[in-house]
């Protein structure tokens, strides 16, 4: 009973952070460890688990999706769709600990670079940092890694989306649409695995998605600069989190 409530308490304090900044699979991760799965079936549960609270957060911020500059949603979508499926294959025919060793690295990177957007680029800057070649090439790199592992998927996505050109609160609402399409690759590949844990995916799945909802009501009446204060802090506490847990490892 004790680890049911841990893992719904998680679950749903990760459906918010997926649908603020993202990051909520490193609250269900180690949830479902202490629920008594291994490693993978954690992660290939935690994904399959959150796919229904990513898509409802998405759906919850419609009006804010949108391409970036030079590259339409739709393009975005097909990128998302097919480096998430190529990701889930990787992950159920490779070992996990070296990609999951590289994760603390992303995520400072990614807020690094966030946080340069949001607050250190000087006014006069050109309107964006990354052309539409590059911000593909970048989409298809995190759906990759999102399909593999997932965690920080979200302050990836808003490190290459504010800096192909969108403001922080389109490109948090089209992170959650992207995030829903590369895990539906994914999603589509693990649901035949062995490694489902069904009953954590029931408890995980409804907590998520009603904390998903929350973030969603939050996200549109959160005013810009505040949320990109709160977005930098929680990279960084996820990148400190991440070193930790590595460094327990």
């Amino acid at each position: 009973m004790v680890s049911v409530i841990i893992l719904a308490v998680a679950s749903f304090v990760a459906g918010v952070q997926n649908a603020l900044a993202g990051g909520g699979s490193f609250l269900t991760f180690p949830a479902l460890l202490f629920s008594g799965l291994g490693p993978l079936a954690a992660n290939v549960t935690s994904t399959v688990a959150l796919f229904p609270g990513q898509v409802a957060s998405g759906l919850a911020n419609r009006s804010d999706i949108t391409g970036v500059p030079g590259l339409s949603f739709r393009s975005l979508f097909l990128i998302s769709l097919v480096g998430g499926a190529i990701g889930a294959v990787l992950l159920l025919s490779t070992p996990e600990q070296l990609f999951s060793a590289l994760v603390p690295y992303l995520v400072l990177f990614a807020t690094l670079v966030f946080a340069w957007g949001s607050f250190f680029r000087k006014p006069t800057a050109a309107a964006r940092q990354l052309g539409p070649r590059s911000a593909a090439l970048s989409q298809f790199g995190i759906a990759i890694y999102g399909g593999y592992f997932g965690g920080g998927i979200g302050i990836l996505m808003l490190a290459a989306l504010t800096l192909a050109g969108l403001a922080v609160r389109n490109a948090g609402a089209t992170k959650n649409a992207l995030a829903g399409v590369m895990n539906a690759a994914a999603v589509a590949i693990f649901a035949f695995s062995k490694d489902v844990a069904w009953h954590q995916v029931l408890i995980v799945g409804i907590a998520a998605l009603l904390g998903g909802q929350l973030g969603a009501y939050a996200f549109r009446r959160v005013n810009e600069k505040p949320l990109r204060i709160c977005i930098t802090a929680l990279g960084l506490a996820l990148t400190v989190a991440l070193f930790v847990r590595a460094a327990r490892g």
